[in-house]
């Protein structure tokens, strides 16, 4: 499922480094042969449906948005509208309507990332991973580090980087980064069954229900809601299969001692250097059923 975007603020400009100001660019028309797609397309998927309904509409209409390039070797390289020029490919047309700009790789990545996440068609999981990415370069940082800085910030523990993503988000009009932080960078972490499902058209929403279900119940989940099962359907099933007794595999026992030994400040206080290194990276591999119910980030 996708929605609408607002219209971006002209401060969305400055993001780009100057390598927008395509309402002033003149356009040129490229045979389509001679445009090749990038190797930092934001989008993931192109939904064919969705493709010939677009199709239909060049046939129609033309293109009525420009493409964005920058030369290459090998003719010009599509920094935002590659869906566009499949489109029109699949039309007939042989020839488009391009801008084409001398673009830094930095800025090609920042047009691109822009371009999409204001158009109506991009899946949430590819929003999330453009946002993320787009944070990533404003900060510079990668996307890992990125990550752990914006929860840092949501949790107040990192105060210095809630400037810089409160003037990005308003300058970009993608809404509140709190917001993103808490309910979609998530996404990215889910299982490839639900990333494809959601690719498919699966609400976030319910995404989320069935990514926080335990592994062995996620299968039937994702089937309900592909089968049409709404938010409160699969939220319900999702309840009363947890309600069933699962035989324990762990032992109880092992686990509260272990449990009280690493409590122990004490004992905790008697490792040497390298048996605290082997704990930290004992900790750092915790099952995700552990982190969920510790409430630490992923």
């Amino acid at each position: 499922m996708t929605r609408k975007r607002p219209a971006p603020r002209t401060g969305i400009e400055g993001l780009l480094n100057g390598a927008s100001a395509l309402a002033e660019a003149p356009s040129a028309t490229l045979p389509v042969t001679d445009l090749r797609p990038t190797a930092f397309q934001p989008r993931r998927h192109f939904d064919e449906a969705s493709l010939t309904e677009l199709a239909d509409s060049i046939r129609k209409n033309g293109v009525l948005q420009p493409l964005l390039a920058r030369p290459s070797d090998n003719g010009y390289e599509i920094v935002a509208g590659e869906r566009r020029w499949r489109a029109a490919q699949q039309a007939g047309l042989t020839e488009v309507p391009v801008h084409i700009r001398d673009l830094t790789d930095e800025q090609a990545v920042r047009a691109a990332l822009l371009e999409n996440l204001h158009r109506e068609d991009l899946n949430q999981y590819e929003e999330a991973a453009a946002t993320l990415r787009l944070v990533a370069l404003t900060l510079g940082v990668d996307e890992d580090v990125a990550r752990a800085r914006m929860y840092a910030a949501a949790r107040g523990t990192n105060t210095e980087d809630r400037e810089v993503l409160e003037d990005l988000f308003a300058a970009a009009s993608l809404g509140s980064w709190q917001s993103f932080t808490t309910n979609k960078l998530r996404i990215l972490r889910y299982p490839d069954a639900i990333v494809t499902a959601m690719q498919g058209g699966l609400h976030y929403s319910i995404a989320a229900v069935i990514a926080a279900a335990p592994d062995i119940h996620q299968a039937e989940l994702l089937a309900m809601a592909q089968g049409g099962a709404g938010y409160r359907e699969v939220k319900a099933r999702r309840a009363a299969l947890e309600a069933r007794a699962t035989p324990l595999k762990v032992d109880p026992a092992r686990v509260t001692e272990v449990g009280k030994r690493i409590s122990s400040v004490k004992w905790l206080g008697t490792l040497d250097n390298k048996a605290q290194k082997d704990l930290q990276a004992w900790l750092n591999r915790m099952p995700d059923s552990v982190r969920k119910a510790m409430n630490l980030p992923d």
